[in-house]
């Protein structure tokens, strides 16, 4: 393990950060500014972005909008987004690593830490941390904020670019799973209760399409696609009961395909949303007033197996990483039925 010392803060406290510089460029002449940016970014209605105009937030070409008007194509537009402030979030501690061995950091990440800039969080994550003690390392995928367990980074950009590469095969095709695979992950999960007629350790397929539809807040927002939609993304995860509760059932989750909120979709779709999920409900389907970033979700990235040349176990096999399961998982679990 590395010797490099983390922080011992348990949470970073709201904070404001130093604001950002959104630009775009306009691929199609457009007759206004403000219905530019509605539809660019459409958490924000025309009227917020005529107060952005009005406010003189916003330039084109090197100069500041301070009224709305038509846009040509090719024009450079950069929005200077005010200073925000981003909510508290976990720190890293030493235990956090799980391996270290100078180029290959694998850490247990916790719930509510992004990883990457996004949805909100800018300087909040786990990238920024990262550059404080281990500045050359980056991550080689990404967990969703409230998604807790193994998280794969590399310091050398070689490293990141063969890892990546078995982390997208890993879930390059709809197939079953091999045990010969070079990689394989599973996850924990914390479900509503599953059917009665699940029994415990019984595997289940879950194959249902995942597309995009519309939503009020974003404008369009993956979920269980509609049938018959020529845009929809096959997909394939398994499911396994292992324990079932009063209130929640835990499932060991395979993937063999990697689309966005895969297993929090699937597990809708069965008619078992995560437990806590606030937005996918039975079905698969979104609710319309909520945002994919919602956390309350128990989800956790528990094992993982690389194989490769440079990754070896003690005695010469794949490498085996494992995060140990949040103490939740085995209380929500564990009240009988």
């Amino acid at each position: 393990m590395s010797s490099a010392k983390l922080p011992r803060e348990d949470w970073l406290p709201a904070a404001f950060n130093r604001g950002h510089l959104y630009r775009d460029r306009v691929q199609v002449q457009a007759p206004s500014a403000a219905g530019f940016y509605a539809e660019r970014y459409a958490h924000s209605d025309r009227s917020v972005w005529m107060e952005r105009l009005a406010a003189g937030e916003i330039e084109c070409n090197g100069q500041r909008l301070l009224a709305d008007g038509p846009l040509a194509a090719g024009d450079r537009l950069v929005w200077h987004r005010p200073p925000w402030q981003e909510p508290a979030v976990p720190v890293l501690h030493q235990s956090s690593i799980v391996l270290d061995d100078g180029d290959l950091l694998v850490l247990n990440k916790p719930s509510g830490l992004p990883v990457l800039p996004a949805g909100g969080f800018l300087e909040h994550t786990l990238l920024t941390q990262l550059q404080g003690w281990a500045p050359q390392a980056r991550p080689v995928h990404r967990l969703g904020r409230f998604t807790s367990g193994l998280l794969v980074c590399a310091r050398r950009s070689a490293s990141r670019a063969w890892l990546s590469a078995q982390l997208r095969d890993s879930t390059a095709q709809v197939a079953e799973a091999s045990p010969g695979q070079s990689c394989r992950k599973l996850y924990r999960a914390l479900t509503q209760p599953l059917p009665d007629d699940w029994a415990l350790g019984e595997t289940r397929v879950v194959t249902a399409a995942i597309g995009r539809r519309p939503h009020p807040l974003l404008g369009q927002i993956w979920c269980a696609a509609e049938p018959g939609d020529p845009a929809a993304l096959p997909s394939r995860s398994e499911l396994t009961l292992l324990e079932r509760g009063a209130e929640a059932c835990q499932v060991e989750v395979a993937i063999a395909t990697g689309r966005p909120h895969q297993i929090r979709i699937h597990a809708a779709a069965v008619g078992a949303p995560l437990l806590g999920d606030p937005l996918y409900r039975p079905g698969g389907l979104a609710e319309p007033g909520v945002l994919p970033g919602a956390g309350g979700y128990w989800l956790h990235a528990h094992r993982l197996n690389l194989r490769g040349p440079t990754l070896r176990g003690p005695t010469g096999e794949c490498l085996q990483l494992e995060a140990p399961l949040p103490q939740a998982f085995s209380k929500a679990s564990s009240r009988e039925k």
